[in-house]
């Protein structure tokens, strides 16, 4: 099959079709940092250093996809939260932007544009899309999704116990509408600035936090809209869940998102059979592994991803979750190599 660009090869994985050989996309904002010199705190604030250091990376190691995000907060703090930035490490939510959840009527919506580092962050997007040109693809984050933005807005706890109160449900679902629209907004903002595709994050909403039927009672809904308006717009979109999803990929599959990110815990074949021609998978190397293991350990894992879950395409090779800042170029290196060895296809599908 001869080669392809970056921007083809991924494309025709969204459409379904075998491309020349099994994509790479980067979670590294922490490492990007790390490797251009950065503390984590002036990266995350500042689109200049933002775009810098993901270009300079990206020319380093020449991945198809690039994952811009400055953390996990920056909606939260967008619409009231407090949040901090300390210098070394990620930024982390201090506290929420309501008490109870029946102060939702004091939440105000947030204009990506304006409010907390969202100006910043979406700077970075614009000026990465501006150097790149195309050459590769860019994921613009939406940063957190309606579940977990939810739960920042109003305090984890507090969140998570009106899950199990039925009389807390009706205020529930309307702070979930309210995040829902948030979400939109950024990914939007983000379409705007030149990314290619947005993703959200929802640790809170998986196996690991949540029962399943939290997850379709609550998570579900939000996500599945979100799905819907996006692809109307016809803008790709990525739902992220940390921990072991195998027990709801299926309903993960079922919002419509056309590219699930799965983390290293997930039982990789019955994720594979339950999401075949429903949705990409896009994972899963362990950042622990990523973080500690030699080049060779990390692309005989990557190798492993590569069989289980993209024999007949479907698949984008990626780490797991988000890389350590101080994880060794030689293994982001390894992911590529592994799919120059491993990852190639014919027409009848993998090779390797």
């Amino acid at each position: 099959m001869p080669p392809l660009t970056a921007r083809e090869r991924v494309y025709r994985v969204l459409a379904g079709q075998l491309p020349d050989r099994v994509p790479v996309l980067a979670q590294n904002f922490q490492n990007t940092a790390y490797l251009a010199g950065y503390a984590l705190d002036e990266f995350c604030t500042s689109g200049e250093r933002m775009a810098e250091a993901q270009l300079a990376a990206w020319e380093r190691f020449g991945y198809d996809v690039l994952d811009l995000e400055n953390g996990t907060v920056a909606s939260a703090g967008a619409l009231g939260c407090q949040v901090e930035y300390p210098r070394d490490q990620p930024p982390r939510l201090v506290g929420p932007a309501i008490q109870r959840l029946e102060d939702i009527g004091r939440l105000e919506p947030m204009d990506p544009t304006r409010d907390g580092s969202l100006p910043e962050f979406l700077k970075a997007t614009r000026r990465v899309a501006d150097a790149l040109q195309g050459r590769a693809c860019i994921v613009g984050e939406a940063d957190q999704g309606p579940f977990n933005l939810a739960a920042m807005l109003v305090g984890m706890e507090t969140f998570l116990a009106a899950t199990m109160d039925p009389d807390q449900w009706p205020l529930l679902h309307r702070l979930l509408e309210f995040s829902t629209e948030q979400c939109r907004r950024l990914a939007l903002a983000q379409i705007d600035a030149g990314a290619d595709f947005t993703q959200i994050g929802e640790p809170l909403a998986g196996p690991d936090v949540s029962s399943p039927k939290v997850y379709r009672q609550f998570a579900f809904p939000y996500e599945q809209r979100l799905a819907r308006e996006l692809r109307q717009r016809q803008i790709p979109f990525i739902i992220h869940i940390c921990g072991d999803a195998t027990r709801i990929i299926s309903e993960m599959a079922d919002t419509g998102a056309p590219m699930l990110e799965v983390d290293a815990k997930i039982d990789m074949a019955r994720c594979r059979q339950l999401t075949q021609g429903r949705s990409v998978l896009v994972g899963n190397v362990d950042t622990t592994l990523m973080a500690r293991a030699s080049a060779d350990e990390v692309g005989a894992a990557a190798r492993r991803a590569i069989q289980a879950m993209g024999r007949q395409g479907e698949f984008i090779l990626s780490s797991g979750c988000t890389l350590g800042a101080t994880t060794p170029p030689e293994n982001t290196q390894a992911l590529l190599d592994a799919v120059e060895r491993h990852g190639r296809y014919d027409q009848n599908g993998l090779i390797g």
